[in-house]
């Protein structure tokens, strides 16, 4: 896969929206055809993926991208074709890459559901500007 298809997700801890978002992307871009992948990475990672985002996305048939949070590096955000994120980052990634920032999702641990629907409401949206 060339660098211009990856889509990296970032999220404060890389556990919980990162991880959402990057499973439905690589989702829905497989059943229309589309040469992209999605990763998720955190600023700060947990040492483990949430329970709460991992039960909800098994519920959905869906598995993460990754098995543990891993932290974005630089490397991949300077080859990324976009970033999406749901935190502030670090200044110094700030002219890295095209950055997009997804706020006003609702916490995973508080309603799954809530959170999954808004992250997949723009990444439908994304999708079509990509397509």
């Amino acid at each position: 896969m060339n660098q211009n298809s990856i889509i990296v997700f970032v999220c404060e801890h890389g556990a919980a929206k990162s991880v959402i978002g990057a499973a439905y992307l690589n989702k829905l871009a497989d059943e229309m055809g589309l040469t992209l992948q999605a990763i998720a990475r955190g600023i700060q990672p947990d040492r483990e993926l949430s329970p709460i985002a991992l039960a909800g996305l098994q519920e959905d048939g869906l598995t993460p991208t990754e098995s543990v949070p891993r932290k974005l590096s630089l490397a991949e955000l300077e080859s990324a074709q976009r970033i999406i994120t749901f935190c502030e980052l670090p200044v110094e990634y700030e002219e890295k890459a095209v950055m997009e920032r997804w706020d006003g999702v609702p916490p995973v641990s508080e309603n799954y559901e809530q959170a999954r629907d808004a992250i997949l409401e723009r990444i439908n949206k994304l999708i079509n500007t990509l397509s």
